[in-house]
């Protein structure tokens, strides 16, 4: 498969009083630095900028992921300034990405992230990318039988401007616990193949079922203990093995010893994100709320997490291995055209400064490209070469839904 990095795995490659003065400039500095850590591609993030996003920069885990500065409308004057650096460079780019609540509930502020989602389309259209990978998101205030109605009025119109700009929308589905301070595990609708099949049945009513497509990240699968063979298995049996067209490679480790404390529902009270039975107005305490999940997991950049074989049959970290073969034999995907865009998130890892980071990010890229040429090799073997000499494949290997 092809292999491309986000960028927000180093926000500040660029730091951000240089790149708010030249908002181009931290884009050329990320295609310069994938060349150096042997990233043949990069998934360009976008984000409100944090003097115009509705979440406090103190309230999250990691530096705001706004590479592509889209403050000012994308022009083409900078996607030219941009394309001669990817072509100088050599690095390409599989798509661009801005995940946000795109159901937010505040009418002016889901105004404001249509609006940047809106730009990123059309940066998009300007620097030859066919695909934005995002969220859905979810109205808290809603139940989620009524976010599906709410997706259908404002969401679907969003899918119908990509479509006009000749783009496919790719939704990853993290379920976003933490992501507000309130007991809520699911802030993103689109977290599993049941809910991608329901909101894909809407998008075919409204003529953008050919817009809507997953972007699947087996992090979020291990955080809700599932394994990717069966959610793979669960969307070809469903008819629905068309649906996932890229991929996030981002692990998670399931700590056993959080889950015996407060089990998949994550850390519940005494966070710290709330005081004398009030939201804290502190953006710094209301970080504590994403305790709904690192209590009990964390994430992994692919290659760091031990090499544990009971753990992946227990669903509690990814094999990723058995990830990319199972992708090959039950999705319907071009692996030549498919790819795969390493995520970084591992938080002792997650350090701001490029000499220290690369060796890890290289690394990383490294085990990525290894693993998905293993896994073809494989495929090629046990589905090519033996059957055309009659020759039976060995053993039994992993099932879905068997752990």
């Amino acid at each position: 498969m092809r292999l491309s990095i986000l960028t927000a795995a180093l926000q500040e490659l660029t730091p951000r009083e240089r790149r708010d003065a030249d908002p181009d400039l931290g884009v050329e500095e990320w295609l310069e630095f994938a060349r150096q850590i042997g990233a043949p591609n990069i998934e360009l993030s976008a984000a409100l900028h944090p003097t115009e996003s509705d979440v406090p920069a103190a309230a999250l885990l990691d530096p705001v992921a706004n590479t592509l500065d889209l403050r000012e409308p994308f022009s083409a004057a900078r996607a030219a300034r941009v394309r001669r650096a990817m072509q100088s460079t050599r690095v390409g780019l599989s798509d661009l990405a801005y995940f946000d609540n795109m159901l937010a509930a505040d009418e002016s502020v889901r105004h404001r992230k249509h609006e940047l989602m809106r730009r990123v389309f059309d940066a998009a259209v300007l620097l030859g990318a066919d695909a934005v990978a995002g969220f859905v998101g979810r109205n808290p205030g809603l139940s989620l039988d009524a976010n599906l109605v709410m997706f259908e009025e404002v969401f679907v119109p969003l899918l119908k401007e990509a479509k006009a700009r000749g783009l496919t929308y790719r939704v990853e589905q993290c379920p976003m616990p933490g992501w507000t301070i309130g007991d809520t595990w699911h802030n993103n609708i689109a977290y599993a193949p049941g809910p991608w099949i329901a909101l894909h049945r809407i998008c075919e009513r409204h003529g953008v079922g050919d817009q809507f497509r997953i972007h699947y990240d087996p992090s979020h699968a291990i955080l809700m203990g599932q394994d990717s063979r069966s959610v793979f298995q669960y969307l070809k049996d469903a008819g629905y093995d068309f649906l996932i067209t890229g991929f996030h490679v981002k692990g998670q480790v399931i700590d056993s010893r959080g889950i015996s404390a407060w089990g998949y529902g994550g850390q519940t009270m005494q966070r710290g994100d709330w005081r004398g039975g009030e939201p804290s107005p502190d953006p710094v305490e209301q970080r504590h709320a994403w305790k709904k999940q690192t209590v009990f997991c964390e994430h992994e950049l692919p290659g760091t997490a031990r090499h544990d074989p009971l753990a992946y049959l227990q669903n509690r970290t990814v094999d990723w291995l058995d990830h990319q073969l199972a992708a090959r034999e039950l999705l319907r995907i071009d692996p030549e055209k498919t790819f795969l865009v390493v995520e970084h998130e591992y938080p002792k890892a997650r350090v701001q400064d490029k000499s220290r980071l690369a060796p890890i990010l290289s690394a990383s890229l490294a085990f990525t490209r290894a693993i998905d040429e293993a896994a073809a090799a494989m495929y090629a073997l046990q589905h090519e070469v033996l059957p055309a000499q009659g020759i039976a494949v060995q053993g039994i290997g992993r099932e879905a839904y068997r752990s």
